[in-house]
């Protein structure tokens, strides 16, 4: 039997209500299905345990759980930093698990040898783009999506999963919750409710970050190993990537730092307004740029800022695999070649800071330090002068 015949189908299954409809559904419709959760860091022991329970119970044919920290670190979080961008200036990109996610699933089904592929996403947001471009960039593909298909002909989705479900003698698990929270190892969004409509957030509002008034007293310090632009130790302690983000998540979380509210234009032509807290993410991102500008050039630091722009657009639209974003990546790489060195990071609570740098690839005149000393002339610097303003008192002259 060929993949395309056969009737084996891989779900991308999180045993929340929505994947857990997908699996009734996909074996009434003749599939047999094979779960994998990718773990990506938003679940404790306890959650992950009740994930594999809910898959045997629905009658899954296979469950597999996968680690998603490594793939999550070295095939977001790297080029992420590298990047140093957020998506309009602000969002840190924090559903970028689902490229991972798909990833899973994608080898699951090689060694099954089917290509049919699965997911819950619904119709109305992000995520179906995300899933469905990174799984057809990657091969041909069927891709079944129930929770499109039954939106089809029924406008209260959820109130109709949740009775096809206990229907069949399946429980519902009780998780009413005020907002749509999305958690993984890279942060925490939060949508719904007065967040949607453009109000005053509500004290429930609220993922890892510690409010104000739990802030402690005493400021935070925390040092950042940096090679080839990549962090790989953290207070003297050599540690994998992902184990470092988690570190600095409980860290900074403490304190505040990484959240932020923000509104944004949606791949699907909508504004979206979230919450979002990402405090490892945050603290990466402030260590890395602090070296970042220290060491590369000034037309450096004056261009990259457009890859990363293109780069961070590609991955929140769904072009996770295309090759423009590996031409950039190239790019990137490729200017970290010196981001090597120690930052030390403090907060005080609500922002973090780089308050020293140490590298050996500081661009830092022996002659000179700027406003202080310099080793060059008066008349080298007034000539320096004339001629790098020629074009603007050439224009003042000739138009007076």
């Amino acid at each position: 039997m060929t993949a395309s015949e056969s009737r084996d189908i891989v779900l991308a299954f999180s045993g929340g209500l929505d994947t857990s409809f997908c699996v009734p559904y996909l074996k009434e419709q003749g599939w047999t299905v094979h779960t994998v959760f990718a773990d990506t860091g938003g679940v404790d022991d306890e959650e992950r345990d009740f994930i594999e329970k809910r898959a045997a119970e629905l009658g899954v044919a296979s469950h597999l759980t996968v680690d998603g920290g490594p793939a999550i670190w070295n095939g977001f979080v790297k080029p992420f930093v590298w990047a140093g961008e957020g998506y309009q200036g602000q969002y840190p990109l924090l559903v970028s698990d689902r490229y991972l996610i798909v990833d899973a699933a994608l080898k699951r089904a090689a060694e099954l040898g089917t290509n049919a592929i699965a997911h819950g996403c619904t119709g109305m947001g992000n995520d179906q783009v995300r899933f469905d471009l990174a799984v057809k960039s990657q091969g041909d593909y069927r891709i079944v999506a129930p929770i499109r298909e039954i939106q089809k002909q029924h406008t209260q989705t959820r109130a109709y999963e949740q009775a096809y479900l206990e229907e069949r003698g399946f429980g519902v698990r009780a998780k009413q919750k005020a907002y749509t929270i999305n958690e993984n190892l890279l942060g925490v969004t939060m949508s719904g409710g007065e967040i949607d409509r453009w109000e005053t957030p509500g004290e429930g509002a609220r993922g890892w970050c510690a409010p104000r008034s739990a802030w402690p007293v005493e400021p935070l310090r925390a040092t950042l190993k940096f090679v080839d632009g990549e962090a790989v130790a953290l207070d003297g302690h050599e540690l994998p990537g992902e184990k470092i983000l988690a570190k600095l998540n409980t860290l900074f979380a403490q304190y505040g730092v990484g959240r932020g509210l923000y509104t944004g234009d949606t791949t699907i032509g909508l504004k979206g307004r979230i919450i979002f807290e990402a405090p490892g993410l945050t603290a990466l991102l402030a260590a890395h740029r602090a070296l970042e500008e220290a060491v590369l050039t000034k037309q450096q630091n004056r261009f990259k800022p457009e890859v990363a722009r293109k780069w961070v657009e590609l991955v929140y639209e769904g072009f996770f695999h295309d090759p423009l974003k590996r031409d950039l990546e190239a790019f990137l790489a490729s200017s970290q070649a010196t981001v090597n060195g120690e930052v030390v990071l403090e907060t005080r609570g609500g922002r973090v800071d780089a308050v020293e740098v140490r590298s050996p690839h500081l661009l830092h005149a022996k002659g000179a330090v700027y406003a202080q000393s310099a080793d060059w002339g008066v008349e080298e610097a007034e000539g320096f002068i004339k001629l790098f303003g020629m074009s603007s008192t050439l224009w003042a002259e000739v138009n007076r």
